[in-house]
């Protein structure tokens, strides 16, 4: 090449890295694993999504407090709570303290005649009062008497008692030492719902940061508290734990595998001038995955940048190709000529596999499938044009011909078990269809990061607290809160009757501390007189032992009630009632909604589950013009989250597939040399999927996009035992075997992952292309020795 051509490819070469470092250096970085979902959902998914991102749960953390005595527990746990809810990072943080419950206490009793919904005109005349007053009467003589005497002068109708009833507050932890503990009372129990939307994960992060430090200063200032242990969880552990393990995963993959590989490449070349070239393909196309990502989404996933090892795995093997049969060539013009067709298909194919990701629904996917396609043409297309420029005239390599020789010796006697090519696809279609029924992996926490220890402790904390974890929610839309709350009421009066059903175990409702101004109205003007009131009390009390002397409270009560008039969400404050108004009924871009929590029943064999579709009907027979009405089955929605994510990745599967085939068999125009590179890739499809589901791997659809993948990638060496009439010449046989090992490094690092979606991704592609090449090499023609 004469020097001014290699000065202009140089000099082109840095303009383009300078525009790709700066793009990089700008572009947004997230490990929000929110990527992963789809990005035009349905509306049930709509409304799923924003569950999951900003919804109540997705802001809770439960805390436990361990070890130590039960009164040190309960001390920590108090000063925790004051240093917290000082802290301003929490909307709510409450463990069963005695001062939360009596101002919860008195707000109802404050309020009872506007919240209980027995309150109506018939209960105030004479009939109603004594009925009222004989249900007191007999709670007083049963075992809860002492509960309720004091109330009795100002709530001799019971309205408290109807608040409570309707509250379940049977649903609350049980207490001690003056706070929630768990149920072998071994644990100190709070929860906290932070300020922050859940999608903040920076917020979050700072949040559970304060807890820590809180604990730990506490840990330090009380005597004997340095034996106690703090445990958190919840959806906000889980979101910055989610993330700091894909901020871990993706630095140590990408430290390992680049050493891992530098150590191989090292080991070829004996030259690190030689080496640092063959890197520079790669990291010009790492450089233009990240920036065509950057430009293509806004912002690049971590997850794809760790996706960046089976790029650097598959774009090295160019540099190789080329500095390796550049030794047996009498120019790199020589040695070109005799690679690029091959480095060309195999390049189409693979842009093929990762191509077809650009076209799914869930941006996650998407960003892989861009960052790879682009990754990969960038580092060809270096390779072919920029690579020898920066090529000396004689680079010194080491001699691979003994190493070429070997394995050219090798392989008749791996021709000779050509017959087991055959036999394992057969076992490995009999070992998919045998298990074909528990196959794949049908939820969508398999793409989690989030280990099933974690969950197991997060449901049981859940349990212990009561906290907020609905199966499903009735998720309602309205112009006005007004129109809302009413609407709110009329779905209370359906969903009693779903419980009388059975088809759900409870529910709660903004309505229940909230009811509509019209409700309010209405059993305001239920409330009599003071005078008519006292007169209807004395008939009522005339026959019993309760006097009426004794309930003048109750006519003050219920005449100051009658003057105040109705509430709204600002008398809530200071109450635990105002974060359950909160998180329900939210203002949205377009009015108002409700999200009303319903929890599911326990069957004759003790699984809980909700009858969705009586539910679903239910709602249906409720008319409304001005409210929408939606059921949100959220396991459900989930599922069909994931079948959908499934579905979709079989179709690009396919799609990606039939591409590849296409590539092949017009670029080899022959159906012999077609098959001599189909049946390999088949073979290690089947054999790799067989291999997986008898060692116990539950499959999950990036598996799935994994095995493409190994179509995509192991086309890459099956071409070099297709296209000539022989085997590979030694040399070009010891290039495929170094080629191999890296794109084996890259990829297999990535089964070691704990973050699924790169962990399938690895156990799959890696060894897949071990599988292609050795069977690629066993269904080769008789090869014969040749001199280099």
């Amino acid at each position: 090449m004469r020097a001014p051509a290699r000065l202009l490819r140089i000099l082109g070469w840095l303009a383009m890295v300078g525009v790709l470092l700066a793009l990089v250096v700008k572009a947004d970085y997230s490990a929000d694993m929110s990527v992963f979902l789809p990005r035009s959902p349905t509306p049930e998914q709509a409304l799923l999504v924003d569950q999951l991102q900003d919804g109540t749960v997705s802001r809770l953390t439960l805390v436990a407090i361990g070890g130590g005595e039960g009164e040190l527990r309960a001390e920590v746990s108090q000063a925790l709570v004051a240093r917290l809810r000082a802290s301003g990072a929490f909307e709510l943080v409450a463990n069963g303290d005695a001062a939360a419950l009596a101002r919860d206490r008195d707000w109802l009793f404050a309020h009872r005649y506007l919240l209980s919904p027995a309150v109506e005109a018939q209960r105030f005349e004479v009939a109603g009062l004594r009925k009222a007053l004989n249900e007191t009467l007999d709670w007083l003589v049963s075992p809860a008497g002492m509960l309720i005497e004091d109330l009795v002068p100002g709530d001799p109708t019971g309205e408290l008692i109807q608040i409570l009833e309707r509250l379940e507050r049977g649903q609350q932890p049980r207490r001690e030492h003056g706070v929630w503990v768990s149920r072998d009372g071994e644990e100190a129990l709070l929860l906290a719902l932070t300020a922050a939307s859940g999608s903040d994960l920076d917020a979050q992060e700072a949040a559970l940061a304060q807890i820590d430090a809180a604990f730990a200063e506490l840990r330090e200032a009380l005597p004997g508290a340095s034996s106690l242990r703090l445990i958190e969880s919840g959806p906000s552990v889980f979101a910055v734990a989610s993330r700091a393990t894909i901020k871990g995963e993706v630095t140590r993959i990408a430290l390992l595998a680049t050493l891992i590989i530098v150590a191989l490449l090292l080991s070829v070349y004996r030259s690190v001038p030689v080496l640092l070239l063959g890197l520079l393909p790669v990291a010009t196309g790492a450089l233009a995955g990240i920036a065509a990502v950057s430009l293509g989404f806004g912002v690049v996933h971590g997850l794809t940048i760790g996706f960046g090892a089976t790029l650097i795995g598959e774009a090295v093997d160019y540099g190789i190709y080329l500095f390796v049969q550049r030794g047996g060539a009498s120019s790199e013009a020589g040695a070109l000529a005799d690679l690029w067709p091959t480095i060309r298909i195999g390049l189409l194919t693979s842009v093929c596999g990762f191509g077809v990701m650009l076209g799914s629904g869930f941006p996650g996917l998407a960003q892989l499938g861009l960052y790879s396609t682009t990754g990969l043409i960038a580092a060809a297309l270096v390779t072919r044009w920029v690579l020898p420029a920066f090529l000396p005239a004689k680079p010194r390599l080491r001699d691979l011909r003994p190493l070429g020789e070997m394995l050219a010796s090798a392989l008749p006697a791996l021709a000779r078990l050509r017959w087991l090519v055959p036999l394992l696809c057969v076992v490995g279609l009999v070992v998919i269809w045998t298990h074909r029924d528990g196959l794949w992996n049908d939820s969508l926490l398999a793409l989690s990061p989030v280990s099933a220890q974690a969950q197991a402790l997060d449901a049981r904390l859940r349990a212990e607290l009561g906290a907020p974890e609905a199966s499903a929610l009735v998720v309602m839309d309205a112009p006005d809160r007004e129109t809302l709350l009413r609407q709110c009421e009329e779905v209370a009066r359906l969903l009693d009757a779903l419980v009388e059903e059975g088809a759900i175990a409870g529910w709660d409702s903004p309505a229940r501390y909230l009811p509509s101004q019209a409700t309010q109205r209405a059993r305001l003007a239920s409330l009599p007189e003071q005078d008519v009131l006292a007169s209807r009390l004395a008939a009522a009390t005339a026959e019993l032992p309760l006097k009426a002397d004794r309930l003048r409270p109750f006519l003050a009560d219920v005449a100051a009630t009658r003057e105040a008039g109705t509430i709204g969400p600002e008398s809530l404050s200071g109450t635990s009632f105002a974060l359950a108004v909160s998180t329900m009924l939210t203002e949205t871009g377009q009015g108002w909604r409700a999200s009303l929590p319903l929890r599911a029943a326990s069957d004759p064999a003790g699984e809980l589950g909700i009858d969705v579709e009586r539910v679903r009907e239910a709602l249906a027979s409720v008319e409304s013009s001005e409210a929408r009405l939606r059921l949100l089955a959220l396991k459900r929605e989930s599922d069909a989250l994931y079948a959908a994510y499934l579905s979709e990745a079989i179709v690009l599967s396919l799609i990606g597939l039939a591409a590849v085939l296409l590539v092949l068999a017009v670029a080899l125009r022959s159906l012999g040399r077609l098959w001599r590179v189909v049946l390999p890739l088949l073979a290690a499809v089947l054999t790799l999927t067989g291999a997986l589901v008898l060692a116990g791997e539950s499959l999950i659809l990036m598996h799935l996009v994994g095995l493409l993948l190994v179509v995509a990638v192991g086309s890459n060496y099956a071409l070099f035992f297709a296209r000539g009439q022989g085997a590979p010449k030694p040399r070009t046989l010891a290039s495929l075997l170094f080629a191999n090992l890296t794109t084996l490094a890259g990829f297999g690092l990535l089964a070691t992952s704990s973050v699924p979606v790169l962990q399938a991704i690895g156990i799959t592609v890696g060894p897949g292309a071990v599988l292609a090449l050795l069977f690629a090499a066993m269904l080769s023609r008789a090869p014969k020795v040749r001199s280099l």
